[in-house]
Formats: structure tokens, C-alpha cells, sequence
């Protein structure tokens, strides 16, 4: 793979012509409310909003397209977990390409059946990406099929690279692109279309602290990799061999970010913008808000790279920033265990219009002495300060109180 040459803004461009009107050129909109809470200028490119819900589309057309009908006969696989398997199998199918998709055996069935919809096969093979891919070349040499990579492609760059000819058309202004890195195939094309066409412009990765696969190859450094992130769709543990040359030779920093941060970021773009994005795709927005002085007075353009984000997970995320924001609240309050008391606690939620969510009353299995209870209680109340003044009510009343923290 060493041996791959980096596309040029000329693919790039010409990659644009390839795929115009099969792709959606999704808008690029300045963010009034982000702007003013980051302090500097920040504008939006909505890649969720593909028909697939990723950027992915565009290198995976753009490859498709440039297949001779000889290759295009004997059918192509493609190793994925996520947005990359639908791009490809979204575009085989319209194309009139067979497609096989290798995911890994845990992958959710949502995506599982969301492949298939586009008349994939999908074979489930092994614990993770890395046995998923070994299973795809060994497809592509048993069954004589084309490999789609997912970013590490010149082709592929060059079709990722489009958004950034979309985006500094749409805002020229912009100083600084805060782009994502997972293999390293989305912000190599963005970062060789933006230096190409405005030189001065500033690139910035970022990746999830758990994964820093990318910055570790560039910066020599050793963080671990591994573990549960919400940004599954960048959370690579080996980087692309092409991608890493042209970051290394075209980026200008990779930042990290937590999975708090990402959280924060997918929530904020829910209530901000009305927006659903996945937390890899809200990995630029997380490093701003994580580190608000590093971009302030900037004019700065991030990619809301992907969409696709399990209900439950969302919900989850929604809730847990109701509990950080101090909305949502767990009181474990210790009471003696006696007729009245639990009206005297709820009466103090009610004198304070905080709304209780469900109450768990714990006898048993507790170090309390044997006339003490716990009672734990989930609430809700419009702000923090209202829940505040619960607990500080409780306390008058002699409850001793603990509040649950997510940090």
C-alpha cells in the first residue's frame, strides 16, 4: 500500500464532476448560537445529511465509478462496520455491482438489516474490523472481487476531498477546518483540496482520546488504543499507510477528545441546531467546546461527518447531558424508616415544582441500621437551581442527602 500516490485537487475536482447529482452537495451554514458560545466564527458542513447519512458516499462512488465493466462484473467487497458498507452498498446497488460486505460479529442488526436493504450480502466474521478485513481480502482473493478500502485509496480521498471544494465555496472566509480522523481517508482529502486552493488555511484532526491511532504515528507518541467509544466510526486502531503521509505533510495538529466531550457535542447539536449526528461526527464540534480559546476569533469550518447513531444510544446521550447540565438528578436520601416520611420528602419536591421520575425504596440491602431506610429518587426540573433548592429543603428537614454524578 506504500506505494499509493496522493491525489492532487485536480482528482479532486475531477472526482466532483464524477459524482454531481448522485451525491446531495449538503449545505455549509454558520451556527449563530455555536459562534457565540466558542467565541469564534463556526460554520456547519451537514454530511448527515446524505442519503446514507455519511460522507462515505462520496469516495465510495467515486471508486465505484472508475471500475472497468470487467471489474465492475466480478462484484467488489468491502470491510465495514458502519457508514462505509452502506456508501458502498447504497451505490453497487444503483450502479448494478454486486456487493459483499464483511462486518464483524457484534455489529447491531440495525446496520446489519440497513445493509442488506441495499441488497448486500453481508457476511458476519469476526470479533472486530481488523478480523473483518482479513476476512474481505481473503473474499477478494477466492473470489476473484474488487476490495473497496475505506480510506486508505486514492480514489476514496479523492471523493472525500469534494467537501472541501463545497466548503470553501460556500464560505470562503474560512481560516481553520476542524476535521475528524479515523483511518485518516476524510480529512487527507478535505486537507489536500483546502491547502491547494487557499495555502494559508489551517487543518486540524481530531480523534477520540481512546483512539489515538493517527496522532501516535505522527507525534511519535504512545497513547493506549482501545475500549468502548461513542465515536465507534473513528475509532481506528490502525491508520491508513497514504493517509499518514498526507496528514503528516498537511495537517497542522491533531487534537483528542473525550468521551464526555463527545457526548456534550452530540447533544448541544440536538438542541442547537436540530441536527442528529453520531459522536465521530461531532468530534470537531467537541474539540472547540473542549478547548474554546484555541479557535477563538477564528473562522472556522468543521465536518458533521455522519448521522448514523443508534435511538437508544441518543437517548441515552440526551439524558446523561440533562444530568451534567444539573436538569436531571439521582438523590439517595437516608430517612428513618417510618409512616409519613416519604410524604414529608415528596412534599419538598413539591413546594419546588421538581418533577420525580421514580422512586426506588431500599430496606434491605443496605449498611443503614434497621429502622433507617434509603430512598433513592430520579427527578427533573426546568434548571439546576430548582433540584438545588430540593436538596437544600431535604436538609432542613434533617435528610441527610448524596446526589449521583455521571464525572
Amino acid at each position: 500500500m506504500t506505494n499509493l500516490i496522493a491525489p492532487t485537487l485536480d482528482d479532486i475536482r475531477a472526482a466532483a464532476l464524477r459524482i454531481e447529482g448522485a451525491v446531495i452537495r449538503t449545505p455549509t451554514l454558520k451556527s449563530g448560537s455555536l459562534s457565540a458560545l466558542i467565541g469564534a466564527e463556526v460554520w456547519l458542513k451537514f454530511e448527515n445529511l446524505q442519503f446514507t447519512n455519511s460522507y462515505k458516499e462520496r469516495g465510495a462512488l467515486n471508486k465505484l465509478l472508475q471500475l472497468t465493466t470487467e471489474q465492475r462484473a466480478r462484484g467488489v467487497v468491502a470491510a465495514s462496520a458502519g457508514n462505509h458498507a452502506q456508501a458502498v452498498a447504497y451505490h453497487g446497488r444503483r450502479l448494478g455491482i454486486p456487493v459483499t460486505i464483511v462486518m464483524p460479529e457484534a455489529t447491531p442488526m440495525m446496520k446489519v438489516t440497513q445493509t442488506e436493504g441495499h441488497r448486500a450480502t453481508v457476511v458476519l466474521k469476526g470479533e472486530g474490523f481488523d478480523d473483518a478485513h482479513a476476512f474481505a481480502k481473503q473474499l477478494e482473493a477466492e473470489q476473484n472481487l474488487v476490495f473497496i478500502h475505506p480510506f486508505d485509496d486514492p480514489d476514496v480521498i479523492a471523493g472525500q476531498g469534494t467537501i472541501a471544494l463545497e466548503m470553501l465555496a460556500d464560505a470562503p472566509d474560512l481560516d481553520l477546518l476542524v476535521v475528524p480522523i479515523g483511518g485518516g481517508g476524510l480529512i487527507s482529502g478535505v486537507a489536500t483540496a483546502a491547502k491547494a486552493i487557499k495555502p494559508g488555511i489551517e487543518v486540524v484532526g481530531v480523534e477520540a482520546e481512546l483512539y489515538p491511532s493517527m496522532k501516535n504515528v505522527i507525534d511519535g507518541s504512545d497513547g493506549p488504543i482501545g475500549g468502548d467509544t461513542i465515536a465507534e466510526g473513528i475509532a481506528v486502531k490502525q491508520p491508513g499507510e497514504l493517509t499518514r503521509r498526507i496528514i503528516d505533510g498537511l495537517v497542522n495538529d491533531i487534537l483528542l477528545v473525550g468521551e464526555s466531550q463527545l457526548e456534550h457535542a452530540v447533544a448541544l447539536l440536538v438542541a442547537v441546531e436540530k441536527t442528529v449526528v453520531e459522536g465521530a461526527g461531532a468530534a470537531g464540534l467537541a474539540a472547540m467546546l473542549a478547548d474554546p480559546g484555541r479557535f477563538a476569533g477564528r473562522k472556522v469550518g468543521t465536518v458533521l461527518c455522519g448521522g448514523n447513531i443508534d435511538t437508544h444510544l441518543l437517548a441515552n446521550v440526551l439524558v446523561r447531558e440533562l444530568v451534567r447540565s444539573g436538569r436531571v438528578a439521582r438523590l439517595s436520601i437516608l430517612a428513618p424508616d417510618k409512616p409519613g416520611v416519604l410524604v414529608r420528602i415528596a412534599d419538598c419536591f413539591l413546594q419546588h415544582r421538581v418533577n420525580i421520575i421514580e422512586v426506588h425504596h431500599q430496606r434491605i440491602f443496605t449498611t443503614l441500621p434497621a429502622k433507617d431506610t434509603l430512598i433513592e429518587v430520579e427527578c427533573e426540573a426546568r434548571d439546576a437551581a430548582a433540584i438545588d433548592r430540593v436538596i437544600e429543603a431535604l436538609g432542613t428537614a434533617d435528610f441527610r442527602v448524596e446526589r449521583s454524578t455521571l464525572d
